[in-house]
């Protein structure tokens, strides 16, 4: 999760399971229908994880619908039940915002994007919406094109996923997503320490400052910089998640050892 390998995570819970424990696994959509068949006529290649209320009948059944249409499908263990109980995150779904007729979230922001207007398509793609759609404007027009198309607004002024206080919009969509984990946190500090010209927030955020400013002389396309931005921001988010205290000098103590 949280990686471009994540496979794609299918909710077909009932109405009533998703009462019971309202919110989504980060990164996964919901279905109306639980039917097999519905399901796989919508989906798409790849591998996937079918979530349901318990890990029971329906998630199974589903999943062995896939595996019939020749999909790599399983089923989350204990479902969403499990999922819960052990406390890992679980997104708001009020708070993701309405979705096209092709069921993607649609975001628009000014051109020319730097730190916080890569981090959080990043963390949108990675977390809430793989599908998700980035329109980058110019500033004047910001507010015409989400009108017009129906798309939301963000790191701008005046709008809900903006900056709020010495927070940055990716503290902002971090706190509103309920996606607080400790890894998400600590990139969180980098990012806003780069984003606010604070380099004391985080020893990480010059790089991520020198990193950023150096992609944007690198590409004239917008999309193009949001795609090497990704991984970027795939390496600090890996980094925050399971190398905070690995180290790295010269010599190695592995080559010290063979060199006596």
């Amino acid at each position: 999760m949280g990686t471009s390998k994540c496979p794609r995570l299918v909710d077909v819970r009932s109405d009533g399971a998703y009462a019971r424990e309202p919110g989504l696994v980060p990164g996964s959509f919901r279905y109306a229908s639980s039917a097999g068949q519905d399901v796989v006529g919508r989906m798409p290649g790849g591998p996937v994880v079918v979530i349901c209320g318990d890990g029971g009948a329906i998630g199974e059944g589903v999943a062995a619908w896939l595996r019939a249409a020749g999909v790599n499908a399983e089923t989350l263990d204990g479902g969403i039940r499990a999922w819960a109980a052990a406390g890992l995150p679980m997104i708001p779904e009020a708070k993701i915002p309405p979705r096209d007729t092709l069921a993607r979230t649609v975001w628009v922001t000014r051109h020319r994007p730097k730190i916080d207007r890569i981090a959080c398509p990043w963390l949108i793609r990675r977390f809430v919406d793989p599908s998700s759609v980035f329109l980058f404007v110019p500033p004047s027009e910001v507010e015409a094109v989400a009108r017009q198309y129906g798309a939301t607004p963000f790191d701008v002024q005046n709008v809900f996923w903006s900056h709020r206080g010495d927070q940055c919009t990716f503290d902002t969509m971090v706190s509103e997503f309920a996606l607080g984990t400790a890894p998400l946190q600590r990139l969180a500090a980098i990012v806003r320490g780069a984003d606010t010209a604070r380099l004391d927030v985080a020893p990480q955020a010059a790089g991520l400052l020198a990193a950023s400013l150096g992609l944007s002389r690198i590409y004239a396309d917008d999309l193009a910089q949001l795609e090497a931005g990704m991984v970027l921001y795939d390496a600090f988010y890996l980094w925050s998640r399971d190398a905070v205290d690995e180290g790295h000098g010269w010599p190695s103590a592995k080559h010290e050892a063979g060199s006596r």
